[in-house]
């Protein structure tokens, strides 16, 4: 065969194929369909264990044989990412209603991972067999081939509730992602059986059936305000709190209880606040907690704060409320895939969806229930005549020598070769006109079906036959009478599967946490050169005024209620609050800057750091080793964030040093290669944060600023340079942006 190749763009080549893998991550992976609210993964799982006989009244079966068996059948991806799923599906913490009914160790609340698919055993939870799989022998689906085509899988199950609003889905693909919460059974029926007898309810009418979302760690919503918009939209912020009580303590003490906690904390973010509660008391956030510790198990979440004689509940449930997870936001993004797309549903749009796929699924099912029952009454017409003329059949019997002779007499009367007892008898036989399969079933019907009674179920049997072809007839052909049968199936599954709200929903107002007012004390901030940071007394600090200076790299005298300006090499200006600083003895060692602020001691290095209560009324110079530089109003530092960009670098430069420059005063700046440049601060520009600055000295190729030096009438008249002291006057007063000079010494 002649090779042929096809030239084309590379850029063209990779887009499409991008896209292609895109598309594929999106509807083949991480999003659910909207009809069964179902990813792929999920999806087939449910159906191999379907296929596998893994009923829910059988015995459970090893994950581990549902996981190869699902892996080598239809989802070709790994068994981890198949096992994965199938533990999310047997997590009552996680979902609103489990699909599987797991049997072993499947993970706890607190983030503990499922125990491997060898140890552990699974089987379809009743619903998953019920009102997920009950009705895929009925045609109700299309089946489409497998990854190998050597089997064939539904492409969306008969889900008969919005599974979609009440399980929910998180999934992550190519440049889009589902979030979308779980909401009550009980509820979400109502609301499908709202719109079913009226389709134009709107989003804040079929919010009277669907107050909000329900998690399975319940909670309280408390922008309730804020749900109408988020299900109009499908998008949306939910602010969740955990459900924290008071309970009474001998002694006259109390204690906070936390029953309930937001379904953003679950997992690991357990031991985060647990954490974090720690810390508001290392920090001294809070002085009333005395003990916190984690009681939860399988009855349910329990932690236990043990609080002081007299404190606050109030002040330190908002306290917790505003400082850790247990108010958190929950992200709704109700992306899912709809008629092969991705799309973002409102509530009202879901619900229309699924009400379409049960109608349909409905209207399939009965098809084939009516096509059975047409076949079912044809046979039973044949039998039922067949018995009237017993005895003509019978004399055909026993005449015929082949039973292809004797259907041919019973479909079309042909009576040759048959011997009977008279010519009447032929000419009866010859007036036979059974269909094929009456005379089938004529031909294996048993002789003890010739009994009076046996003739009479048979007429009963052929009478109920009626009723359904009725009754199936009147369904396909009449939407109340489908709607009729579609609710009273929803009521079934509410009354067997319903279980009450969880989550409270509210609006409550935002929490303000009156914060303890500070007295104002002087102290002295002591800062060493590996970034230990503490705060001491006054009269600790000049009782040991010489060791400190020694030891410390920046001594700043401050107020506890002050904020420092810790500016890096990087251009960053971190700020820190003195009264988060570790105050204590003067031996102690300090806290890292690292704990304390945003700063990273292995990606940048402080370069100076400053009061903001001295820098804001002032101008402050920046100089970098590539010799720019630029002073800032001091106030532009004075910022809510904790972290900013104090200058802008160029390329491979870095700051050096940021001064407050006293009036009159001049700069000097020295340089690796021995240039020395000494000029007026006057003639430095102001610029804003975000400026570069301007050329302070010209520097000759593989040059930068080593050293800057601060001159004036209250500052030192001396310098360092290569270990010898050198008087300040030597350095001439030149402009800014010139070379320098070279010192001689």
């Amino acid at each position: 065969m002649e090779e042929q190749i096809i030239r084309g763009e590379y850029a063209d080549i990779m887009q499409q194929s991008y896209i292609d893998y895109a598309m594929s991550v999106i509807i083949a992976r991480a999003l659910p369909d909207v009809r069964d609210g179902l990813k792929p993964v999920q999806r087939r799982t449910l159906y191999d264990m379907y296929e596998l006989g893994i009923r829910y009244d059988r015995p459970y079966r090893k994950c581990a044989r549902i996981v190869g068996d699902t892996m080598g059948k239809y989802h070709p991806h790994g068994d981890s990412s198949i096992y994965d799923a199938l533990v999310v599906m047997a997590q009552d913490f996680k979902k609103g209603m489990i699909l599987v009914d797991g049997h072993g160790n499947f993970g706890s609340i607190e983030g503990d991972g499922a125990a491997a698919m060898r140890y552990t055993e699974a089987r379809l939870a009743r619903i998953s067999q019920e009102a997920f799989l009950g009705d895929l022998d009925k045609d109700v689906v299309d089946f489409v081939p497998n990854f190998d085509e050597t089997e064939r899988e539904p492409e969306v199950l008969p889900v008969r509730i919005p599974n979609l609003l009440v399980n929910g889905a998180e999934g992550i693909a190519v440049g889009m992602v589902t979030s979308i919460p779980t909401h009550n059974l009980g509820e979400v029926i109502d609301g499908v059986k709202a719109m079913i007898r009226k389709s134009d309810l709107t989003t804040e009418e079929l919010m009277k059936y669907i107050k909000g979302p329900d998690f399975p760690t319940g909670g309280i919503v408390v922008n309730e305000k804020d749900l109408c918009a988020l299900y109009e939209t499908g998008q949306g912020k939910i602010r969740l709190r955990g459900k924290v009580e008071v309970e009474p303590v001998k002694g006259g003490r109390e204690r906070l209880v936390i029953t309930e906690i937001p379904y953003t904390m679950l997992g690991a973010n357990i031991g985060k606040f647990l954490n974090d509660v720690a810390a508001l008391v290392e920090t001294r956030k809070t002085t009333d907690i005395m003990d916190i510790s984690n009681q939860s198990s399988k009855a349910g979440i329990r932690i236990v704060l043990e609080l002081r004689k007299g404190a606050d509940t109030n002040q330190l449930k908002n306290l917790l409320y505003k400082k850790t997870r247990l108010e958190d936001t929950f992200g709704v993004n109700m992306l899912a895939v709809a008629e092969g797309r991705p799309e973002t549903l409102g509530l009202r749009q879901i619900l229309e969806y699924h009400i379409d796929f049960l109608f349909e699924v409905t209207t399939r099912k009965y098809k084939n229930l009516l096509e059975k029952e047409e076949k079912k009454k044809e046979i039973q017409e044949g039998l039922i005549r067949a018995c009237d003329i017993i005895d003509l059949i019978i004399e055909i019997l026993r005449g015929s020598k082949s039973r292809d002779q004797v259907k041919a007499c019973l479909v079309d009367g042909v009576t040759q070769g048959i011997r009977f007892k008279s010519e009447k008898s032929r000419k009866l036989a010859a007036k036979l006109n059974f269909t094929e399969a009456q005379a089938n079933a004529i031909l294996d019907m048993r002789l003890y079906r010739l009994i009076g009674l046996e003739i009479e179920v048979l007429m009963k049997e052929h009478e109920a036959t009626l009723a359904n072809l009725a009754s199936y007839t009147d369904i396909l052909n009449h939407y109340d009478s489908m709607a009729r049968v579609i609710i009273k199936e929803l009521d079934d599954y509410k009354k067997t599967f319903g279980r009450p709200r969880r989550t409270a929903l509210e609006n409550a107002e935002e929490v303000v946490l009156e914060e303890p007012r500070l007295e104002p004390v002087p102290v002295v901030l002591l800062m060493d050169r590996f970034g230990y940071v503490r705060t001491v007394d006054e009269s600790v600090y000049e009782r040991n005024k010489e060791a400190a200076d020694a030891e410390s790299r920046y001594v700043l005298p401050c107020m506890n209620t002050d904020r420092i300006c810790i500016f890096t090499d990087t251009g960053k200006e971190h700020l820190l609050k003195v009264q988060d600083v570790p105050h204590g003895k003067f031996r102690d060692k300090g806290t890292p800057l690292d704990n304390l602020c945003n700063y990273d001691s292995s990606q940048e290095s402080f370069v100076a750091v400053l009061p903001l209560n001295d820098i804001a009324d002032t101008r402050v110079t920046f100089v970098t080793v590539q010799g720019m530089v630029k002073q800032v109003q001091g106030k532009e530092f004075d910022v809510a964030k904790r972290t900013v960009a104090a200058t802008k670098l160029q390329e491979q430069d870095a700051v050096l040093a940021v001064l407050a420059l006293p009036e009159q005063s001049h700069l000097a700046l020295a340089t690796e290669k021995g240039y020395f440049l000494r000029f007026p601060a006057a003639e430095i520009p102001e610029k804003k944060k975000g400026a570069v600055g301007v050329r302070g000295i010209r520097l000759s190729p593989e040059d930068k600023v080593r050293e800057v030096y601060c001159l004036g009438k209250d500052q030192p008249q001396e310098i360092e340079y290569q270990g010898k002291t050198i008087p300040a006057s030597r350095l001439k007063p030149a402009a800014r942006d010139g070379k320098g000079t070279k010192l001689k010494l």
